[in-house]
């Protein structure tokens, strides 16, 4: 049995965390939250280079934790071992580059080298459609920014390998989009 993972990426306020979960459970499968969320609650929106850093390494680390929980909790439920199964990402090293340099015009290197060895198999490009919504964590109410920061992804994953969809409209529109992407790339 193995894992198929499909990665949510996007300025912030676009919906991915609400489209991880709404795909986990239309599959009946699991997901990743961002790392990010718990560890700005905790420390504070007064952040340092550094700290994405350590943002970063939790994330990846959530990642492996959850993920390998969940293949061994299907490994040993399931009698067929050549299933696929979704694991749902909310947030990789691609938007942990694009914050470090949109913030401060550089990025770790450590970020870099595991952009390079981390293996998805598709990306779900969150538009900016959807209202932006109040919250003490997110920082760029403004459209101007948060476009900009849509078109940094979107020229990411252009030059990248993985396959990737741009998801627009509503939460049900994004979901539909998102599991017929996944379904007619035989992920699932």
């Amino acid at each position: 049995m193995q894992l198929k993972k499909i990665v949510t990426v996007g300025p912030e306020s676009t919906g991915k965390s609400t489209l991880c979960e709404e795909l986990s459970a239309h599959f009946n499968t699991a997901w990743c939250p961002e790392f990010a969320r718990s560890y700005l609650t905790e420390h504070g929106m007064n952040y340092s280079f550094e700290d994405l850093l350590t943002i970063a390494k939790g994330q990846v680390d959530l990642e492996e934790k959850l993920s390998a929980k969940f293949l061994n909790h299907q490994t040993s439920h399931s009698s067929n071992a050549n299933n696929s199964l979704p694991f749902f990402i909310d947030t990789d090293m691609y938007v942990m580059k694009v914050w470090c340099e949109f913030v401060f015009g550089k990025c770790h290197q450590w970020i870099l080298d595991q952009i390079v060895s981390r293996k998805y198999d598709l990306y779900l490009l969150c538009s900016t459609d959807l209202p932006w919504a109040p919250d003490v964590l997110r920082e760029y109410p403004d459209l101007e920014s948060r476009e900009k920061l849509f078109h940094i992804y979107k020229d990411i994953l252009i030059n990248q390998n993985v396959p990737w969809i741009e998801v627009t409209g509503n939460h049900e529109e994004r979901l539909k989009k998102a599991i017929k992407a996944a379904s007619e790339l035989g992920l699932l």
